[in-house]
């Protein structure tokens, strides 16, 4: 097992070290990453100079990037789901014929 690995990220101007498992690093820098671009964003677009304001910007608009998925997700087995169960219908009627 590795070792963990000691790391500093910078967010809204502040410094996090972290310890994270080294498989952590990426995703971590990329999230850090984005949520510096949407900061910058949200900075531009809205002219907000509050951080904290920003912030609950930034973790609202993840937060409903992440349920939209997971709507998504739901619906898409929904229709999935449906299409088996047409199929199997269609192969039983084929099977018993």
């Amino acid at each position: 097992m590795a070792e963990p690995l000691k790391i500093k990220l910078s967010i809204a101007n502040r410094v996090y070290p972290l310890t994270i498992e080294p498989n952590q690093e990426e995703g971590l820098r990329k999230a850090a990453k984005s949520i510096e671009g949407m900061i910058s964003k949200f900075e531009q677009s809205y002219s907000v100079r509050d951080k904290q304001d920003v912030l609950a910007m930034c973790a609202l608009q993840f937060a409903a990037q992440l349920e939209q998925k997971s709507i998504d997700k739901v619906t898409l087995n929904k229709d999935v789901e449906d299409k088996l169960t047409a199929l199997n219908e269609l192969l039983q009627e084929h099977l018993s014929s």
